[in-house]
């Protein structure tokens, strides 16, 4: 199976299964130098951890960190770094059906259709269990960003039809709410509809909001290695997700040129945007504005209502989905898009620092 590996110089490989003994992720192109242990990864991983709330899965599972390699006396040595999680509470028996039939909304007949094989047990590697590897190596991403002023931030925007007030933000409601929504009142409304959705077996959408911070002008290129494209090729990389936006999004199909530019102007000798509608971003390179992106969630594809579908020997039936699911995906997605993002960040930082030969000079000559 190719496509495990993300990122050029910064690069991420992820493997394991949702039932299998573990999952982990090997980073590779972390500069040497930077300082981090177990708890730099864990506060992430504890971020999407299951079972938590009421509107999360109650697979319980520790989500405990083991760094196998790329330390030594709590600096990264410039070698790869492996990352394991240990899955200690998987019941493969809830699936043991599905592996006659193909889920409504899952990529059990894909699957087949590629590979004429699946792991049936919870998706395999379409699970969303995968993302708790993505998560351990973005927070090393989002720890070296770190060391630049760089700093990112997601939290729920909205779950079905209920929307935060951004009058109402508060950044700390992002880790004390069960919804990670940044505004308390619109979280106990996203609750109430969950719990709705739970008495009529099933499930929500919604979109993640994330903000980045501190980003300089200059990262990206301008043809195929746009970074809005990128971020947008990392974002949607996440199962569950399908849409993307950066700044106003879809919004500026509905505009003119005048209404959507942005103005350029100096403040405190530097040039700035007076708006920021692009969101961070021009020609497929940073401008030094906060970088703006969303990311549209579907509704949790396994539900407990009837649903019509069609078996591996072409009959037509009718199932009911087992198990232990997310009402909604929303919440602990949060994380996994943030450290996405931190993730192509990095590399994007990586990578600028070979295009003007000032910065080569700056490193080789003597």
């Amino acid at each position: 199976m190719a496509g495990s590996s993300y990122g050029t110089i910064f690069q991420i490989t992820t493997w394991g299964e949702s039932h299998g003994p573990s999952l982990g992720v090997v980073v590779d192109g972390c500069p040497a130098g930077l300082t981090l242990c177990a708890d730099d990864i864990q506060t992430y991983l504890d971020r999407r951890k299951p079972g938590k709330t009421r509107i999360s899965t109650q697979r319980q599972e520790a989500d405990e960190i083991e760094i196998l390699s790329g330390l030594f006396e709590g600096k990264t040595t410039g070698t790869p770094i492996a990352m394991m999680i240990r899955n200690t509470s998987h019941r493969s028996t809830d699936y043991s059906d599905i592996a006659s039939y193909y889920r409504p909304g899952h990529a059990d007949y894909t699957f087949d259709a590629k590979y004429g094989f699946r792991d049936y047990r919870g998706g395999g590697r379409s699970s969303g269990r995968e993302t708790v590897c993505r998560v351990a190596g973005g927070a090393v991403a989002a720890k070296l960003l770190q060391e630049f002023g760089i700093r990112l931030s997601a939290y729920t925007l909205s779950i079905g039809p209920v929307k935060i007030d951004r009058a109402q933000f508060d950044a700390d409601a992002i880790f004390t709410t069960p919804t990670g929504m940044p505004d308390r009142n619109a979280s106990v409304l996203a609750e109430a509809y969950l719990e709705e959705c739970m008495r009529n077996c099933d499930s929500a959408g919604g979109v993640i909001e994330c903000i980045i911070d501190g980003v300089p002008a200059g990262l990206g290129d301008p043809v195929f290695e746009k970074l809005d494209a990128n971020l947008c090729k990392a974002i949607m990389s996440i199962g569950a997700v399908k849409a993307m936006e950066i700044g106003d999004g879809i919004e500026v199909s509905t505009r003119s040129g005048s209404q959507n530019n942005d103005p350029f102007c100096r403040k405190d000798g530097q040039t700035v945007k007076l708006t920021n509608h692009a969101g961070g971003i021009l020609g497929g390179i940073s401008d030094g504005s906060r970088i703006i992106l969303r990311a549209h969630i579907k509704p949790t594809p396994s539900i407990f209502s009837p649903q019509r579908t069609v078996n591996r020997q072409g009959e037509e039936i009718e199932i009911a989905i087992k198990g232990r699911h997310d009402p909604v995906i929303v919440p602990r997605a949060v994380v996994v898009v943030e450290t996405m993002a931190a993730l192509t960040i990095a590399d994007a930082l990586l990578l600028n620092a070979s295009a003007k030969l000032d910065h080569l000079k700056k490193i080789y000559d003597r």
